[in-house]
């Protein structure tokens, strides 16, 4: 897990890195954070921060922009004092909010992977857009509790349909949208003339409540308000003071478990044969890599694939496919995320 001849980047196989992984012999802890603040140059700080973080075996996705940075990493438990300490040794980072994974995955990264973006969170949108210093009143879980019982306040989730599908609050308005871009302008449409009512978001971890409370007041709505730290911060703190969950199903996470359980509820269905499912799975069709809910019986009969197309051609020797993908033949148009799935004749 070291970084070797000042390398930035890590060019092991999956086999390799897995293999890597299966054989630490500590527990790792992860977390997740963010903060917008101005990055003078993005570029540089990536670099040095590679090599650090390289050493002491971190894990994950990192993005940095000029308005911040956004990470979803995993640390050993051995070395997260001295990781603490290194990020307190930069100004723009010290006394950062973590949230911590309320399930601890064995494998929830297998290399660190930081990246420098125009924005931490892409919304397609420009400074005069908003601004994001002007953000939502932050509400603890218990805050958030009672103000869902004003009948004068609406909440909204302000994440991806593939990820609410599994897991919501109850009563939360859904935005039927697949990227944070579209969800923006979506979301001031569905909430069009309630500019008075009391608007309350929620997202993963909060990063994109900052934007999306910013972008809500500076188009007129006036009294809105965000869960501090997002879900995952709200089941850690429920866990932990013994409070009934009003958020039901799954938390969709960015990392290879794809989701924490947060209550037993199933709240989706397969999108293949309709049974309640809420596993998402992304087709074994390197092609394809469709991220899509499959229950047991149909992984079963498609071998992991979304179709029987994507299955004959998962089945085909790796020069067969590796022939395909040099061609860019596939075997039918996918969407990032295919709802249109439901329900297809299996074969």
């Amino acid at each position: 897990m070291s970084n070797p001849n000042g390398q930035l980047r890590n060019l092991d196989s999956r086999d390799v890195l897995t293999q890597q992984v299966s054989d630490e012999d500590f527990e790792r802890k992860t977390v997740s954070f963010y903060r917008y603040v101005i990055l003078k140059d993005p570029e540089a700080l990536r670099h040095e921060l590679y090599g650090k973080w390289s050493e002491l075996g971190v894990l994950g996705r990192v993005y940095l922009a000029e308005e911040g940075v956004n990470a979803q990493i995993s640390i050993p438990e051995p070395n997260w004092n001295d990781f603490i300490s290194l990020l307190g040794t930069y100004a723009e980072f010290t006394d950062m909010p973590f949230k911590i994974a309320v399930e601890e995955p064995d494998m929830s990264f297998l290399k660190l992977a930081i990246k420098v973006k125009k924005q931490i969170v892409a919304d397609g949108l420009t400074m005069e857009d908003y601004d994001i210093t002007n953000v939502g009143t932050h509400l603890n879980p218990e805050a958030f509790h009672e103000m869902m019982n004003d009948p004068d306040a609406i909440v909204v989730d302000m994440r991806n349909q593939y990820e609410s599908e599994i897991g919501h609050f109850e009563g939360a308005i859904l935005p039927d949208v697949d990227t944070f871009r579209e969800e923006l302008p979506a979301t001031k449409e569905l909430l069009k003339g309630k500019e008075d009512k009391k608007v309350m978001l929620y997202c993963t971890g909060g990063i994109r409540c900052e934007k999306a409370s910013a972008y809500l007041k500076h188009n007129g709505f006036k009294d809105v308000y965000q869960l501090y730290g997002g879900v995952i911060n709200y089941a850690h703190e429920i866990k932990e003071k013994g409070l009934d969950s009003k958020f039901k199903g799954k938390n969709f996470v960015f990392d290879d478990r794809r989701a924490e359980r947060i209550t037993e509820d199933v709240l989706s269905n397969c999108h293949l044969c309709d049974e309640a499912c809420d596993t998402h799975r992304n087709c074994a069709n390197e092609m394809c890599n469709l991220l899509f809910l499959q229950c047991e019986t149909c992984f079963d009969k498609l071998k992991g694939t979304c179709s029987k197309e994507c299955k004959t051609i998962a089945a085909l020797p790796e020069e067969e496919r590796r022939a395909l993908r040099k061609n860019q033949q596939r075997p039918h148009t996918f969407q990032r995320y295919r709802r249109s799935l439901r329900p297809k004749e299996l074969g």
